[in-house]
């Protein structure tokens, strides 16, 4: 068993769940130390194709995240059935901090992962709690209060800066697809206008992109989506930071709380391939963006006045172009 004791995590272990030995700690020296340390979750997996397997560690901690208030960071190494030893080559994230955050977004959270998944499966499957205790007692909602984010499969990879937790969204997710409207080699400079040739609201959609980015250039490129009363959201890649973003200063009520839009959230990009991959899921009130095949994630809530309508493509900087788009109207997962 792997129990969070406030900074760190104690390791024990039971015959009979009724005389317990503590076996192990893990966790003073590695890691975000803002908050509490909580959800535990410890389970080995293959690297890639290679046959080899690894331990990962999921401790969600609130406060002391990247972008504020409550988030998942994770450990990669061994477990030899008594202590968990950091792998050598997992390695920095930020500042010096051997974490790496699960998602980036604002409102992914305690999420654990599967138990006996069918070993003709064999997929690990995760799902967090959609919102962040910065402000989820005073979100302005009636009929309902957060949500999850949608089912990802882990995937374990070795990347140019270490060992990295992929996340991608499941494919039973496809049955939720309409028609798909899709367009190949489009040049963007400055904003192209997408809403009028869909035929379908951008309020629930999945937009699969690939852009090809100019060589050395700080051209930077995004998805807004807005509504008649003015509000906007906006989520994209900035190259003159080498980050994602998503934006939801603007896109709709956020005076329940000084924390919830006070600033844009950003994300590292680990990756330096070209073309830049995008795979993304609009709700009505959320966004859950899959960058570079899942090496980057993030997940963020908003809630505007009215429900999105229009929805353009931007660059900043010059221009980008997009060698190909899908994007497919969402079905309710429950009618």
């Amino acid at each position: 068993m792997v129990f969070a004791a406030q900074n760190h995590v104690k390791l024990w272990a039971s015959p009979d769940l009724k005389s317990w030995t503590h076996l192990s700690d893990f966790g003073r020296e590695w890691g975000s130390h803002g908050g509490v340390w909580e959800c535990p979750d410890l389970f080995p997996m293959q690297v890639g194709n290679s046959g080899e397997t690894k331990w990962v560690l999921l401790l969600s901690i609130n406060p002391g995240t990247y972008n504020g208030g409550s988030a998942t960071q994770y450990f990669v190494g061994d477990f030899d059935g008594k202590k968990f030893a950091l792998d050598p080559t997992f390695a920095p994230s930020v500042n010096g901090e051997k974490a790496v955050w699960l998602d980036y977004g604002r409102d992914n959270y305690a999420g654990v992962t599967w138990s006996d998944v069918p070993a003709e499966d064999g997929r690990r499957l995760f799902m967090g709690w959609m919102s962040n205790w910065d402000y989820a007692n005073v979100v302005p909602t009636k009929a309902w209060r957060s949500a999850m984010t949608l089912p990802r499969q882990l995937k374990l990879k070795n990347t140019a800066a270490g060992l990295r937790l992929l996340s991608q969204p499941v494919k039973e997710l496809e049955v939720l697809r309409g028609a798909a409207y899709s367009r190949e080699g489009q040049t963007i400079n400055g904003e192209s206008d997408l809403g009028s040739q869909l035929g379908f609201s951008p309020s629930q959609m999945e937009v699969l992109l690939e852009v090809e980015l100019p060589e050395g250039a700080q051209t930077g490129f995004g998805i807004a989506l807005s509504n008649p009363k003015g509000e906007e959201y906006r989520i994209g890649y900035d190259a003159a930071q080498n980050e994602f973003y998503s934006d939801r200063t603007k896109a709709g009520a956020a005076g329940f709380s000084e924390k919830f839009a006070a600033k844009r959230h950003i994300a590292p990009r680990t990756s330096t391939g070209n073309p830049l991959r995008l795979h993304l899921f609009f709700d009505v009130a959320s966004c859950e963006l899959f960058a570079d095949d899942g090496e980057v994630v993030m997940t963020d809530i908003f809630f505007p006045a009215e429900n999105f309508s229009e929805v353009k493509l931007y660059s900043e900087g010059g221009e980008v172009k997009v060698s190909e788009m899908k994007v497919y109207p969402l079905k309710r997962a429950v009618e």
